[in-house]
């Protein structure tokens, strides 16, 4: 007898492309119907078969605090009984920028806008109209969104299919991209000294989040700095995934770095549908309808996503004790899953920092896309499955980070290190 995700996978298919509304939802890359998901409490999710399962997705990042924090659940019932969008200022906007700007190290100004793809996307036409140039850099196996710029040799969902040339993006979008392997620091030194004088912007992820998790080598970051102040390069964090995970001040804090932009979304959403994108007062200053470059947006500033984030980041930052135990956590499940894979004398590379944590099947240290792309993704496709079948939820693609929430206890830790144990 059919499932219910089953059943609804394929009435899904014949008004959905592909049955799925984000292509990484699709099951591509490990095989097997998607699970249709009903609810989730806490550090769980459960299908609409009834299924439970330790989620170590978190939809892909933002449920820091695990599903259902009374907190932000309060805050959501609480504002949408006065209204769910005014397409008009609030003071929630007001609060959450004062918020974002006194938590984020170089911060001084914030436009909110719907998405990270939104975000990364904006902040980009920005750098370009600031700086009058036309170029930008970033890396591969990295993913700022789908807008045109970023699809060249992007990370995460396009990895994911296998999509080397991307349909309807014009040859010269493409050519105005250059892209370099992630953590080779002479590539992007020579990339830089040839181009650099035509480049608007340098985009990327501080700690790659869409090749797994792929932390930057001992300072490649003041690397990127260094080349991007001596050619006048605008430097953009793009700190969807680490804003506000990995530090309350994202990435930047915690590497001590300062890019002259940066994008946000996920955690500032508090689950809803949010992004963001700020920097130097400068620079922000060129945004309509201060400035020339524009930027508009219906539902930007949302009233649910305001509420939602200002509960999220507000409880961050009464209880900084969240990150260190959230690590820990990390820590432990990447030690038993280490000890585990050892002994079953399989190859593999776990990379972990902070909360973000990922499992490739391959020989080598996974320091950037092309050794990322080594895993052995039968043997991720058995894995997945199995954790699946005993009630782990990860990311179906070894393309993806996996989130641990603070709600994730040491029963759920233990459980998965079991099924880990248990996997032949």
């Amino acid at each position: 007898m059919a499932t219910k995700s089953e059943k609804l996978f394929e009435q899904a298919q014949q008004v959905i492309p592909g049955g799925v509304n984000s292509p990484v939802r699709a099951f591509g890359q490990v095989g097997g119907t998607p699970v249709f998901m009903k609810s989730a409490q806490g550090a769980y999710l459960f299908d609409e078969d009834g299924n439970r399962y330790i989620d170590y997705i978190n939809s892909w990042g933002p449920m820091i605090l695990g599903h259902g924090h009374p907190e932000v659940v309060d805050a959501i019932r609480e504002q949408a009984t006065r209204a769910v969008s005014f397409g008009a200022p609030t003071e929630l906007e007001v609060e959450m920028a004062k918020l974002v700007t006194s938590i984020v190290p170089g911060l001084e100004m914030v436009r909110f806008v719907n998405s990270g793809t939104e975000a990364c996307m904006s902040a980009v036409r920005l750098a370009r109209g600031y700086t009058n140039r036309t170029k930008i850099i970033k890396f591969e196996g990295h993913y700022h969104g789908h807008a045109d710029s970023f699809l060249k040799k992007a990370g995460s969902g396009v990895a994911t299919l296998g999509i080397k040339i991307n349909a309807g993006i014009p040859s010269v979008v493409s050519e105005d991209t250059l892209v370099a392997s992630f953590n080779d620091f002479d590539e992007i030194e020579k990339l830089i000294n040839r181009y650099g004088n035509e480049t608007a912007a340098l985009i990327v992820e501080p700690v790659a989040g869409n090749m797994g998790c792929v932390p930057p080598k001992s300072g490649y970051l003041q690397h990127l700095r260094k080349l991007c102040d001596q050619y006048g390069i605008v430097l953009i964090f793009d700190e969807v995934m680490t804003g506000f995970r990995l530090a309350l001040g994202g990435a930047q804090e915690l590497f001590g770095v300062q890019a002259d932009l940066m994008t946000f979304g996920k955690i500032i959403g508090g689950g809803l549908p949010v992004g963001a994108f700020g920097g130097k007062k400068e620079i922000m200053k060129r945004i309509a309808p201060l400035g020339d470059v524009y930027q508009a947006g219906t539902l930007s500033g949302n009233p649910l996503a305001m509420t939602a984030g200002l509960a999220t980041l507000r409880h961050l930052k009464a209880n900084p004790s969240i990150y260190k135990n959230i690590e820990t956590k990390t820590q432990k499940l990447a030690e038993g899953i280490n000890i585990v894979l050892k002994n079953k004398q399989i190859p593999f590379v776990i990379n972990q920092l902070g909360s973000m944590i990922s499992v490739h099947f391959c020989k080598n240290e996974v320091t950037d896309f092309k050794t990322a792309s080594a895993g052995n993704n039968d043997t991720f496709k058995k894995f997945f499955h199995h954790l699946l079948k005993n009630g782990v939820y990860i990311p179906p693609s070894p393309f993806e980070t996996w989130f641990i929430a603070d709600a994730l206890s040491e029963k759920d830790i233990e459980h998965t290190i079991q099924c880990v144990k248990d996997w032949k």
